[in-house]
Order: C-alpha cells, then structure tokens, then sequence
C-alpha cells in the first residue's frame, strides 16, 4: 500500500496485516512528484494522489517493526537513483537491525524523470547507476572498512555500523517489468520483483527464462514476488510451478475500517486457494 498521509496509519495496517497472519508488508518510494507531467503515468490516465502523499518509507517501516513481531517489513520499491548510497545503506542496516532481520530491500530505478533530474540523477543513466549504488551498499554492509570506485559511486575506505542482521545482507529485490530487469535480477539481485503482469504466457516464459539462466550462471532457482498477484487459483498454481515464491495484493490507500475490509477480502482468497 502507498503509505499515504490521508490513509489507514501504517502502524494499524501493520499490525491487521500480522493478526491476519500475512508474511510481509510493502510500502513504495516517491520523495516528492513534480508539478510537470511530462512523464506519463505508466498506467495511464491521471497520477493517483497517493504517489505525491506518501510517507517516507524507512520511517513508515521502522514503526511498522517496532510494533509487530513477526511480519516481514519491505521497499517496494526504494528508488536508489534518488538516494545517497552511503546513507541509504546506515538507513537499511538500521532498520534490519531494530526488526531482528525482517527486512526486504526491493530497488528499483522509477519512471518519473522530471523527479530523477530534481535529484541530481541523469534519467538515461540510471539503470548503471542503480547497479553501482547497490554494489557499493554491498560493500558498506559486508566489510568494516569499504570502498568503492566506480563511475557514478566512487569513495574511499569508511566505517558505517551497524551492519544488517541478515547475512551477508536483507535480499536484494529487483524491480521491473524492462526488457532487461532479468540482467539486472542475476548481475546484482536476490530475488526479481515483476509489477502488475498483463499476459499471463508470456510472464511464465521469462519465469522460465530467469530458472534457466540462473542455472547456468551456477545459481539457485532465484526467488520471484510478484507484485499485484492474481486472485486466480489456477493462475497462482502455475505461476508457482514456474518460480513464483511470494504474491503481494494490493491495497489502496483507504482508511481504516475500508482497509480491514479489504485485507479480509484478500484472506478469504488465500483460504480458497490454499483449500484448491
């Protein structure tokens, strides 16, 4: 759910989300939205609100984990061409550490340029410099003394504790539908993120595809969380022969009690599916 400022506080949408036993929570990323609407909204139609509303989501998340036990708390996603990697890798570990390892880093490189150039970030190379920063966290998160030296990201040796509580780091999860997302899910990534699927075929065929690539880069099966699921059993069912490990539905930025009702919704579909 975008965490928006008008809507069901995060902290009580946490906590129905961990009494109705879901594994995880996912909050997006937008710091701010420009004015211009140059950039077309990638469904079409006007820009919802919510995307120029929301929380920041290490705050968002941070409170989440603080009032919850067991429910896993993730980005999805932090726009990393929008954020300092050195500071972002101090917000991650922070937050890995107060949830006891519950953290999900789901990263992305956005659609909206007008929001990247505000940052200081060239739209047309954000996709290398997403690889570098994650890289450099890497770095930050594995190594008491890290460095790194790149074309976009370049420091010398520095000390940043704490360091994540999972080991090496909280799995990197790669967002996109791009031609190239799965390049990036197998050149930095742990698991891939794929957003709202339209042609159930030809998502089965890049499932395929990344099991078969992964094998040959000697690799695991690379865990797959698809984003905006469907509710359709059958449909589910092949998607996991395939690769799919996790389904995230979701739900818009309404107020409590609308909130409550929706997330029974989605509860009453996993019984269905789990008793098909």
């Amino acid at each position: 759910m975008f965490a928006a400022d008008y809507a069901i506080d995060p902290v009580a949408l946490g906590g129905l989300a961990e009494e109705r036993g879901f594994e995880s929570l996912w909050v997006p990323e937008h710091t701010h939205i420009p004015v211009s609407r140059r950039s077309p909204y990638p469904a079409g139609g006007e820009l919802p609100p919510e995307y120029s509303h929301t929380h920041d989501p290490f705050v968002a998340l941070t409170a989440v984990a603080a009032t919850t036990s067991r429910l896993k708390v993730g980005t999805g996603i932090c726009l990393i061409v929008e954020r300092d990697p050195i500071t972002t890798a101090k917000e991650v570990a922070s937050l890995d550490t107060i949830s006891g390892g519950r953290f999900l880093f789901g990263v992305g490189a956005g659609w909206n340029r007008e929001e990247m150039a505000n940052h200081g970030t060239d739209p047309d190379a954000r996709f290398g410099l997403m690889r570098e920063r994650v890289e450099a966290m890497k770095a930050i998160w594995t190594e008491d003394e890290a460095e790194y030296h790149g074309r976009h990201v370049d420091f010398d040796p520095i000390w940043s504790w704490p360091k994540p509580v999972q080991k090496p780091h909280p799995p990197i999860v790669v967002g996109g539908n791009g031609k190239r997302v799965l390049d990036r899910v197998l050149a930095f990534g742990d698991e891939w993120m794929p957003n709202r699927v339209g042609d159930d075929a030809a998502f089965v065929q890049r499932l395929d595809e990344l099991r078969r690539r992964a094998d040959e880069a000697g690799r695991a099966p690379i865990p797959v969380t698809i984003y905006g699921a469907s509710r359709k059993p059958d449909v589910l069912r092949e998607w996991a022969e395939h690769g799919v490990t996790r389904a995230v539905y979701w739900l818009p930025p309404v107020e409590a009690g609308e909130a409550e009702r929706r997330i029974d919704e989605v509860v009453g579909f996993v019984e269905r599916y789990r008793a098909g």
